[in-house]
């Protein structure tokens, strides 16, 4: 096991979940000079292989033995479980780095792993995965919720950053908060843009969505410059 203050040096990466978001993660750090060890089986193994090419397909204790840092991305519901499990059966190792990528919560739900010596990091990059290689040019622009001990916080920091991200430090007690926002913001947008355009289909206008396209795109990007103050252009 490599020592995880070295950040200098590569790490075998394993991906337990292969959904959206965890084979993105993958190819993020793959393309920081880590190496991924294995991935896990998960709901579209076509389009993870399509990102993770050439990478094993493993169980889930099996990437776990292969890996000095472990990156969780399975289903929020899931996590709890999938941690425990592992820490009943000594999956989890001394000095490996464990990541979750879950917004809701904190290093918390890593405690079965953390009290069999791993080290236990949230990273939550705040995007909408579509598990294609897109993910990777928008993780460029986007930022991720870090939250970790103290003592380990300058690693998820570091970690974020070579995912493509702006790391910002979430407090273990706000992550709930954070979640509800998250979640509030990507719903409402959802709701309101297919209601928008029902709306529109149903008066003739084909092609509702790239109607809409550059209007909600603009309406957006003035909205989050409101929010970060004015600027001295407008």
């Amino acid at each position: 096991m490599s020592d995880p203050a070295n950040r200098d040096g590569r790490l075998g990466v394993g991906i337990i979940g292969a959904g959206r978001v965890g084979p993105v993660i993958g190819a993020a750090l793959a393309g920081a000079g880590h190496a991924v060890t294995g991935i896990t089986t998960g709901s579209d193994d076509d389009r993870a292989s399509a990102v993770l090419p050439d990478v094993p397909v493993l169980d889930a204790l099996e990437v776990v033995r292969r890996s000095e840092l472990v990156v969780v991305a399975v289903p929020h519901e899931q996590l709890p479980s999938l941690v425990a499990g592992i820490a009943e059966v000594g999956g989890w190792q001394v000095g490996q780095l464990v990541l979750h990528t879950d917004p809701g919560y904190g290093i918390e739900v890593l405690r079965p792993a953390a009290e069999r010596g791993a080290i236990p990091l949230a990273v939550h990059p705040a995007i909408t995965f579509t598990g294609s290689s897109i993910d990777l040019r928008r993780l460029q622009a986007g930022y991720a919720a870090v939250t970790a001990p103290a003592a380990v916080l300058p690693i998820a920091q570091a970690l974020a950053v070579e995912m493509g991200c702006e790391p910002v430090v979430i407090a273990e007690a706000d992550r709930a908060a954070y979640a509800d926002a998250i979640q509030t913001a990507t719903e409402f947008s959802r709701s309101i843009i297919a209601q928008s355009t029902s709306r529109l289909s149903a008066i003739g206008v084909e092609n509702a969505g790239g109607f809409l396209s550059a209007l909600v795109q603009s309406t957006v990007e003035r909205a989050l410059r409101d929010a970060s103050g004015p600027s001295p252009l407008l």
